[in-house]
């Protein structure tokens, strides 16, 4: 889901490996054992990950599996320094953190494990096969994916006379035009888009695929002011912004309710159009059954057709970090989770995120289901993006939000020259850390 990770926050990581001292030994799988496992799920979907966990015990009786929910990235930061971190540890934002838990040891390299069981890497698809190693480090291997669309609501398009979903960016505006509605006061009453970055899901990175933008040369290099893509979509998204008015759109926003909350503004019919991911699904179908809504790729540049159907994801990625006493045993457990195709599909219909292996993708046993379903569509897409994994987390993409903020709101006098001082900031960013941006 959203990343939530710091500059310095990364920093701790790779701090780690000198707190932490030198680690847990490697311990037989041959005996019976105690393991702990952290995640970062909690209440409805930490009971399907303890159901599938338990499944694991069923068929590996000898390893008894300790599950505690709601753990973020800071608090595995925390304890890989204390040395008291988990035997497997999942975390939610591959893109702040591979590169970080990877480049120094903090969880373990797996190399070895999957030589020996024979494991290739080519049983995940390219994207998270991207997003779980760094630097040719694979320290981790990626456990459900995060996909983003769009999502619409089919009773407000039919009143305002549209079909279908938008397929193109001069679409999408119009679209959004035609389905707000305003107050006597012309403040906004239902918004068609909102295209502010930090509301909800809204950053760059999930908007950028939809115009097919660059992030790096092939040297690891920021080259936003020079892929053009990036000044087109944040002027289509700053004419929006202005159609509605910047001040409008924060009052909105005010009241517009939190994202992970029944009073999410899509879901109560506010929105009529949002950037969101997979997980939305369920919690609409949980929280308001009676909303008529359907799933689409999100709109891409109308001079780049062919993207359409492709889109943004991340995901989650699991480990093993470098303090764990049951390696071996730890191992197993994460073998399972990433791997095992009936654990990711018993995982996917409960939770509802992608999974992350081909077999587990085009399995049969996916509860159909053709809003959700999209998202594995998008996901299998050749098109689709991520981020490139860096040393220092998310902390380039803080740096383009930051920006993008700014120029919404009118604040920026020169985009081509604001972009050409951003790639400057994220290559001394990166100069600093010792590290570069893995493309």
């Amino acid at each position: 889901m959203r990343r939530v990770a710091t500059f310095g926050l990364v920093l701790a990581v790779l701090l780690a490996s000198v707190a932490a001292g030198c680690g847990g030994s490697s311990s037989s799988s041959s005996g019976s054992a105690d393991i702990t496992f952290w995640t970062g799920f909690s209440e409805r979907e930490l009971g399907v990950m303890k159901d599938v966990v338990a499944d694991f015990e069923k068929s590996h009786p000898n390893i008894h599996v300790k599950v505690v929910g709601g753990i973020s990235d800071d608090k595995i930061v925390a304890a890989i320094r204390g040395g008291n971190a988990p035997d497997v540890a999942h975390s939610f934002d591959a893109g702040a953190y591979t590169g970080a838990y990877c480049s120094n040891g903090a969880w373990i390299d797996l190399a070895d494990y999957m030589k020996r069981d024979a494991l290739s890497d080519d049983v995940f698809p390219a994207v998270p096969r991207q997003y779980s190693q760094y630097n040719g480090t694979r320290c981790a291997l990626p456990m459900l994916a995060d996909v983003y669309g769009l999502y619409y609501n089919k009773d407000l398009f039919a009143k305002a006379g549209l079909s279908g979903p938008p397929k193109t960016a001069s679409e999408l505006m119009d679209y959004a035009k035609r389905l707000t509605e305003r107050n006597p006061d012309g403040s906004l009453k239902v918004v068609g888009l909102d295209p502010l970055d930090g509301f909800y899901e809204n950053v760059a990175a999930h908007w950028a695929p939809s115009w097919g933008v660059d992030w790096t040369d092939e040297s690891g290099k920021s080259i936003l002011s020079t892929s053009p893509g990036w000044a087109a979509m944040l002027r289509w998204q700053k004419e929006l912004v202005d159609w509605y008015g910047y001040d409008n759109l924060v009052r909105f926003q005010a009241s517009a309710g939190d994202e992970f909350s029944a009073q999410q503004a899509f879901e109560r019919g506010k929105l009529a159009m949002n950037l969101d991911g997979e997980w939305r699904v369920a919690f609409i179908q949980a929280e308001h059954p009676e909303l008529k809504f359907g799933t689409a790729p999100f709109p891409v540049d109308d001079s780049q057709p062919d993207l359409y159907g492709s889109g943004y994801t991340s995901g989650s990625i699991i480990g093993i970090p470098k303090t764990s006493k049951h390696q071996d045993e730890a191992w197993e457990l994460l073998k399972y989770l990433a791997t095992d195709t009936g654990a990711l599909v018993k995982m996917t219909n409960g939770i509802r995120n992608v999974p992350t292996t081909s077999e587990a993708l085009s399995s049969p046993d996916i509860k159909p289901d053709p809003e959700f379903n999209i998202f594995l569509d998008i996901f299998a897409n050749p098109n689709t993006r991520t981020t490139p994994i860096t040393l220092v987390g998310s902390a380039n993409q803080d740096l383009v939000d930051s920006f993008v903020t700014k120029y919404q709101a009118g604040k920026v006098d020169d985009l081509e020259a604001g972009l050409a001082n951003l790639d400057k900031q994220i290559d001394a960013q990166l100069e600093a850390a010792g590290g570069s941006q893995v493309p």
